[in-house]
């Protein structure tokens, strides 16, 4: 997960209606955030060829006040997968900004401690051009400290989505609480305004303010249901 600090005018046009801005001590971040899918089921079904898969996307953070309290959640500026019938179930499903392009990851383990994480890389070509994302590993995954930026990064159980008619899809996501490791180094090599557009390209330099990876475990999204009014 690479982290950058950003205006919140470069946000504002694309939060969900019934929503706003999520802030960490007054600051306003995107993320590039790498995922590796496993046993990707969907509404319970296995679906052959497309159960093991790599995700990068650039995700913001929103809230929404409702009965029970506010409900923090994420944002997606765009979501790039390896296979069409992904991005095209997704697009289905929730309207996310869902994209095809070849894509791959590289997990490098320490030689004498196959446990223990070193590097991770993801890498995906976009218009011709091939970007990569990477972190190097400076310790062992530890759990999250409350109030902490790695706490407001990670943890978020519900995400919204813009629909066509500027209605909101909202849909809750279920999994424990992620363990986060320090890293020594993170970098973005991307052509960020042709993947993201021209407005994202001051936001997103090569080094971000701030880097972490996160364990992973099971997720299960709900179905996306559309807000009132």
């Amino acid at each position: 997960m690479l982290n950058y600090e950003v205006e919140r005018s470069a946000l504002t046009a694309l939060v969900p209606r019934g929503t706003e801005l999520d802030e960490w001590r007054g600051r306003t971040y995107l993320s590039v955030v790498g995922f590796l899918f496993l046993d990707t089921r969907t509404r319970g079904l296995p679906v052959p060829f497309h159960r093991d898969f790599e995700e990068v996307n650039l995700r913001f953070y929103v809230r929404r006040r409702t009965e029970d309290g506010w409900r923090r959640a994420v944002a997606f500026v765009k979501e790039m997968v390896p296979r069409a019938a992904i991005a095209m179930v997704a697009r289905a499903l929730y309207n996310e900004k869902y994209v095809a392009v070849p894509m791959d990851h590289e997990v490098r383990r320490a030689p004498d401690e196959p446990r223990r994480i070193e590097s991770v890389s993801y890498r995906w070509d976009f218009a011709g051009r091939p970007n990569r994302l990477f972190v190097s590993v400076a310790g062992d995954a530890r759990p999250l400290v409350a109030g902490s930026q790695e706490e407001f990064i990670a943890e978020h159980y519900w995400g919204y989505s813009m629909q066509r008619d500027g209605g909101t899809c909202e849909y809750h996501v279920q999994h424990p609480p992620w363990l986060v490791a320090p890293v020594t180094g993170a970098e973005l090599d991307c052509d960020v305004g042709r993947v993201y557009g021209e407005e994202f390209r001051e936001f997103l330099p090569p080094r971000p303010a701030s880097a972490f990876l996160a364990e992973g475990s099971a997720v299960a999204v709900s179905h996306g249901v559309r807000l009132a009014g």
